[in-house]
C-alpha cells in the first residue's frame, strides 16, 4: 500500500556523499596512523562514522587487515559473548507482482510454481519447525496486495503463535520480512506481536535499483527506502536492514548502508536492531551472469567485520545463503544470528504440503543444507552457545530499552543465562545423543561465567527445574 502523504523523503542516501567519503577513503587507508587511529576509536564500541568505516573498506595492507578482524571478533565478543541466535525463515506465500531481476518470485517467472499456504498448512509448517527446535521465525511472502493482503499475513502470524505441538511447544517470536508499507499497516503489525520488521534495501545505487526493479510496486525508491522511518512511526521499534550483495559495488552499498543507520538513529532515536548481508545466489529464473559485482569471500568477509565494528551493538545475520565455511569464519568477525536448517519454498518443511510434480517455489538456492542438529554440534565443537531466546521481545526489552542495557554491559546478566536456558530446552525436546553429550559440556562450563553469582545460582536452579519438565524459563 502507498501513500502520497506519508514519509518518504530519502535524501539522506546522499550519492555525491558516499562517492566522497569512498574517494577520501582511499588516500587516507594509505596512512597506517590514520587506520589505526580508527580502530583505536572503534575499540571504544562507540561505533564509527560511515566516513571511518569507508576507509577499512580499503585498506589493503595484511597486517592492518588482522588487527581490523581481530577487532571485530573482539568486539563482537565484548557485546554478544560467544552465543548465536538460531532462527528459520517461513515462506508462506510467493505470489507477486514486483519485476525484481534477482527474485525467484518475480512476476514474469512463468516456471515459478505459485502457492499461498492454507491455514491449515500453516499449522503442519509451525509444527515441522518446531519439531526442528526453533522457537523463533523469520516469516517471508512476496508482494501482491489480492493474494497476499496484510489481513493474511496477520492471520498467519496469529495461527503460528496459537500452534502448540505434542510438547506444549509453541513460536515464541515471529519477526516479518514483507513489502514496504503505512504507518497505519504497520500499527496493525504491532498490535499483532510482530518481533522485529525486516525490509532489505537491495541496493541503495539509484540507476541499480532503476534496473534491477524495471516494474511493480517496489519500483518506487523513495518509498522502499524509508519503510522503515515509517515502521518505527507505527510503534515498531525493533527494524531490521540489508542490502542484497552482488547487485552493485560492496563498498557503496556498505557506506549507504551504514548512512542509512545513521539516519534512524537521528531521526528515530535508535539505529537498526539488525542488519542482515544477504550475499546473491542462484534462483528459478535468474541470470547469474548479469551480476557482475558479487562480491568475494574475501570481500565478504571485510564488509561483515566493517559493520561490527561501525554499528557494534547491532545484531548480525547470516543466512543458509552461504556455505558452512563461510559461515564459520564469519562468525569471528561479527555475525551474531544465523539460520539453520532453512526452507526458501512454500510448505517445504511439511513434504506434504510441497507439491513435488512443480518443486519451484524456492526464492533461492541455499548453500548450507546441514540440520539444526548439525549446525548446534558445529556451534558447540566451535566454541559457541546456542540461543533460542526470545526474552527480550516479550519482556519489552526492544528499541532504545535493548540499547541503553546493550550499552551498560547489563544485557549480558540476562542473554548470558538465556541462552543456557534455551539451549537446554533443545537439548531435552530435539537434540541427538551426542549433542546432548556435547552441550551438556558447554552448558556445565559456560553457567560458572555468569559474572553475577545471584543471576548463576537461579540459572543453575531453572536448569534443574527444565530437567524436571518446565518450559520456557527465562530473565
Amino acid at each position: 500500500m502507498y501513500s502520497k502523504t506519508e514519509f518518504q523523503d530519502s535524501s539522506f542516501i546522499d550519492d555525491a556523499e558516499i562517492l566522497s567519503s569512498l574517494a577520501e577513503a582511499k588516500e587516507t587507508a594509505k596512512d597506517a596512523g590514520a587506520v589505526r587511529a580508527i580502530l583505536d576509536k572503534a575499540r571504544s564500541c562507540n561505533g564509527l562514522t560511515h566516513r571511518e568505516a569507508a576507509v577499512l573498506l580499503e585498506i589493503d595492507d595484511p597486517q592492518l587487515e588482522h588487527e581490523l578482524y581481530a577487532l571485530a571478533k573482539e568486539i563482537k565478543e565484548r557485546i554478544y559473548g560467544r552465543r548465536i541466535v538460531l532462527f528459520a525463515p517461513l515462506y508462506v506465500a510467493n505470489h507477486c507482482i514486483n519485476g525484481c531481476v534477482y527474485c525467484g518470485f518475480h512476476a514474469g517467472n512463468n516456471a515459478m510454481c505459485r502457492k499461498k499456504l492454507t491455514m491449515e498448512e500453516i499449522d503442519q509448517e509451525a509444527d515441522a519447525i518446531l519439531a526442528l527446535g526453533h522457537k523463533r521465525i523469520a516469516m517471508e511472502a512476496g508482494e501482491d496486495p489480492v493474494n497476499i493482503p496484510l489481513d493474511y499475513i496477520i492471520e498467519c502470524m496469529k495461527r503460528v503463535y496459537a500452534y502448540k505441538n505434542s510438547r506444549g511447544d509453541s513460536i515464541r517470536r515471529i519477526n516479518v520480512n514483507i513489502a514496504a508499507t503505512t504507518v497505519e499497516e504497520y500499527r496493525r503489525l504491532k498490535a499483532a506481536e510482530i518481533g522485529t520488521f525486516i525490509l532489505f534495501q537491495e541496493t541503495f545505487h539509484r540507476p541499480t535499483y532503476a534496473k534491477m526493479h524495471p516494474k511493480g510496486p517496489k519500483s518506487n525508491y523513495d518509498w522502499h527506502t524509508t519503510a522503515l522511518h515509517r515502521a518505527q512511526e507505527g510503534g515498531i521499534d525493533d527494524v531490521g536492514t540489508g542490502v542484497l550483495y552482488g547487485l552493485y559495488d560492496y563498498k557503496y552499498e556498505t557506506v549507504a548502508q551504514l548512512l542509512y543507520a545513521e539516519s534512524l538513529e537521528k531521526m528515530c532515536g535508535v539505529g537498526p536492531h539488525t542488519i542482515s548481508v544477504p550475499r546473491m545466489r542462484e534462483a528459478e529464473g535468474v541470470d547469474m551472469e548479469k551480476f557482475p559485482y558479487l562480491p568475494t569471500d574475501e570481500q565478504f568477509l571485510r564488509i561483515i567485520a566493517v559493520i561490527r565494528v561501525a554499528t557494534p551493538y547491532t545484531g548480525m545475520i547470516l543466512s543458509t545463503r552461504e556455505t558452512p565455511e563461510t559461515r564459520r569464519r564469519a562468525l569471528d568477525l561479527g555475525i551474531s544470528q544465523v539460520s539453520a536448517g532453512s526452507c526458501t519454498g512454500i510448505g517445504g518443511y511439511h513434504k506434504e504440503i510441497g507439491q513435488p510434480e512443480q518443486p519451484d517455489t524456492a526464492q533461492f538456492k541455499v548453500s548450507d543444507e546441514r540440520t539444526p542438529d548439525e549446525v548446534l554440534t558445529w556451534l558447540c565443537e566451535d566454541g559457541y552457545i546456542p540461543s533460542y531466546c526470545t526474552a527480550c521481545y516479550r519482556q519489552g526489552r526492544t528499541g532504545d530499552r535493548f540499547m541503553s542495557l546493550a550499552k551498560s554491559g547489563q544485557i549480558r546478566n540476562i542473554c548470558q543465562p538465556n541462552a543456557l536456558l534455551t539451549f537446554k530446552e533443545y537439548l531435552i525436546g530435539y537434540g541427538s545423543d551426542h549433542l546432548k553429550e556435547l552441550g551438556e559440556k558447554v552448558i556445565a562450563g559456560e553457567v560458572e561465567k555468569i559474572p553475577s553469582d545471584k543471576i548463576k545460582t537461579l540459572t543453575k536452579e531453572r536448569l534443574h527445574k527444565l530437567e524436571e519438565g518446565a518450559q520456557d524459563l527465562y530473565f
